[in-house]
């Protein structure tokens, strides 16, 4: 069985596509298969609109994606995790490359990605540097997608409660030290609005805040990701 775990704060305006593009590619891979929301301490309609569409709703006050994450992956029944993030499109082939990779013994793996348009300038430089350098060469998943066994997960201790960001990127590591970690050729489509809300001085503090810090100066919600959406 499949569980498809979908992190959510304030999505309304987006949730319901991306539920129904799940089911959609769940569906065409005849599998049995649970969507789990986890909202976030919503003040908008998540809740409503999640549970329209079908999806169990488990409702946490973290403020912290890694937290909500591993909150629906204690509720899951599947014994393969998905996570997708609630501004992501999942096509019908990335289901079906990631069940085979599970089945050809693979422990987790992710996806390539690609933002919606537009983006501004920054944004296409470091995009094209994620998905042709370091994503390829580092073998690590974006946030977007990212899947694996239950006892892979549960064996990597799960997403790192402490880190505000970048817990997809330490996951992944954990998992490429228990097996075969696959990066698929297949991409998903991810909202590209938090580039469009941050100016390039907020992406080049960052930037330099992670060099001087490393996974540091992720342990605060403080952050450009945790500010304003559009």
């Amino acid at each position: 069985m499949i569980t498809f775990i979908i992190p959510a704060h304030n999505e309304d305006l987006l949730i319901g596509h991306t539920i129904n593009a799940v089911q959609t590619a769940a569906d065409a891979v005849n599998e049995r298969y649970e969507i789990i929301v986890v909202d976030d301490a919503s003040t908008d309609a998540t809740t409503t609109v999640a549970e329209h569409f079908g999806a169990r709703v488990i409702s946490v006050h973290y403020r912290q994606i890694a937290a909500a994450r591993n909150a629906g992956a204690a509720q899951a029944h599947g014994d393969l995790l998905v996570f997708v993030d609630a501004d992501t499109q999942v096509p019908v082939t990335i289901v079906g490359a990631a069940v085979h990779a599970i089945r050809s013994g693979a422990v987790g793996g992710g996806a390539r990605a690609r933002f919606d348009q537009p983006v501004p300038i920054y944004g296409r430089i470091m995009a094209w540097l994620w998905l042709w350098i370091i994503q390829p060469f580092g073998h690590l998943a974006s946030g977007c997608f990212l899947f694996c066994t239950r006892n892979a997960f549960e064996a990597a201790g799960g997403f790192d409660k402490t880190l505000y960001a970048a817990e997809d990127v330490v996951l992944s590591r954990k998992l490429r030290h228990l097996g075969r970690f696959v990066i698929l050729r297949e991409e998903v489509v991810t909202s590209g609005r938090n580039l469009r809300s941050h100016s390039v001085f907020e992406a080049v503090r960052m930037m330099v805040g992670f060099a001087l810090r490393g996974l540091g100066f992720f342990r605060t919600r403080h952050g450009p990701w945790y500010g304003r959406l559009p």
